[in-house]
Order: C-alpha cells, then structure tokens, then sequence
C-alpha cells in the first residue's frame, strides 16, 4: 500500500504543481478567460492516460510463461529508469515556474489559446505515462494497492488546490526530498526484481544463488519482510546478480544526485515554484 501512496502521491502532486502554477499565473495577469483551456488540457491528459493504462494490461493479459517474465523484467527496469531520471531531473531544477510562465506568454502572444491546453495536457499525460508503468511494476512486484494508489492522489489534489487556493504554507520541497529518498530504494528494489524475472526466463545468470541466506530470520514472506520486499526489493535469499544490480544502483545515483549539488549554485526548482505560489 505505501508504495502504491508514494507513487501516486509524487505523479500526481508533480502534474497539480504545474496545473496550479499555470491557473495563478493566468490569475494574476487578468487572462481567467484561459482557465478553460487548463481543464481541456486536464481531461486530455487523463483520458490518454486511462486508455494507455488499458492498452498496458490488454498487452500483458496475453502474455504467458518465459515471455510474460521477460516483459515483467523490462517492465521494472524501465520503470527503474524513468524513477531515475525524475529524481535527477527535479535535483537539477532551478525555476520551474519562471520557464512555465515564460512558455504561456509565448502561447498567449502568438495567440495559440490551445497551446495552453496542449501545454498541460502534455504535463499531465507524461506523469500519467510514468504513473502506469510505474504502478505495473509495482504490482509484478507485489507492492500495488487501489487504496494507497487512490489515497495518494487524493492527497495530491488536495495539497494542490491548497496552494493555488494560498490558504497553505506547505513546504513542497520537503515533500519532494522524502519522496525522492523512498522512491530511489523503491528503484534499486526493481532493479533487483528485474534481474531476478530475467534470471527466471534465462537471459540472465544468477552466478551465485543464493549468495547468502537469511530468511531464517527475515522472510519476505512475513508481515516486515512482505513490506521490505514490497517497497525495497528486500529478499533473504538473493542471487549474487540481484545484489550486485541492487548495489550499483543505489551506488550510481548517489554518485549523480552528489554530482548534481555540487554544480548547483542556487535552489532547486520545486522552492522556486511553492515561492511563486505563495506569492
């Protein structure tokens, strides 16, 4: 369920920030009239991201034995891949809001009023893009859950329309700094989860398997070790391609967001965009 939260909680929440930041700076230059644009882009992102979300599990319904592990496999390191390239995107973010508002003067300029609508609906569909992939590893994973999934994009909107509406001080980039933190462990546990489905169909090899064995005293099985398992990848028995996979990981991007601190002179995006917000 905590994954299924996380997931959804962060989609979701980084699709409002760009919706509110869109709709207060229309508020603040007199153009409400746009406002229908923002919700046609809304109801576009959304209607695509359902019909891909059908046409994701039509594909896998089909799908059996070696090659449905294979496609589970690719599945997670995808998903892996896309959690890694958000994280690193938003660490290097400086002014997300200011590029957003220089964009809707330039569509309103040209007098591209459907540029608006193309602008959120491209926003909304490419969180929604990842959301699915992500939520499908997650339930090849075992860690997808309809309440934590609902609860946490209901928690977004909220957190959303609280900050367009200004009655709330909430610190964004706090929420933003947890999630990342959970969401880099949630990779690195598809990572090894992935491995593991490509060792199971035979393009991978295990070399060592198991490497160690512990389940005598954590099982993934049990209720800790289930909630390990679910959200990190924690197994007591793993090969020792899923360990070395796991360790590189978290090695990699720790290596990266370390990299990216260092070349930042300033803020990351996300406080510039709850400074914009407030004010």
């Amino acid at each position: 369920m905590f994954a299924s939260f996380i997931i959804t909680f962060r989609e979701v929440l980084e699709a409002a920030l760009v919706v509110v930041i869109v709709l207060a700076y229309l508020k603040r230059t007199g153009q409400t009239r746009y406002y229908k644009n923002v919700w046609t882009g809304i109801s576009t992102g959304v209607l695509l991201s359902i019909l891909l979300a059908f046409f994701f599990n039509m594909v896998y319904g089909g799908l059996a034995g070696r090659t449905e592990e294979i496609f589970e496999g690719a599945t997670m390191l995808v998903a892996a891949g896309l959690l890694t390239w958000m994280i690193l995107w938003m660490a290097m973010q400086k002014n997300i809001a200011g590029k957003l508002e220089t964009e809707i003067d330039r569509r309103i300029g040209e007098g591209h009023a459907l540029g608006i609508s193309a602008l959120v609906a491209t926003a909304v569909l490419r969180e929604g893009v990842e959301m699915v992939i992500f939520m499908q590893a997650a339930r090849f994973a075992g860690s997808a859950d309809l309440l934590g999934a609902v609860s946490g994009a209901a928690l977004a909107t909220s957190l959303g329309y609280l900050l367009f509406m200004g009655s709330r001080r909430i610190r964004v980039k706090t929420f933003f700094q947890v999630t990342s933190i959970i969401l880099v462990l949630f990779a690195a546990g598809l990572v090894s989860h992935g491995i593991h489905e490509f060792e199971e169909a035979g393009i991978l090899p295990s070399i060592v398997k198991p490497l160690y064995d512990i389940t005598w005293f954590l099982s993934k099985e049990g209720p800790l070790g289930g909630i390990l398992n679910a959200l990190f990848g924690y197994t007591g028995r793993p090969s020792l391609m899923e360990m070395s996979g796991y360790t590189a990981y978290l090695l990699l991007i720790l290596v990266f967001l370390s990299q990216i601190r260092r070349l930042q002179t300033g803020k990351a995006g996300v406080p510039g965009c709850a400074k914009t917000l407030k004010g």
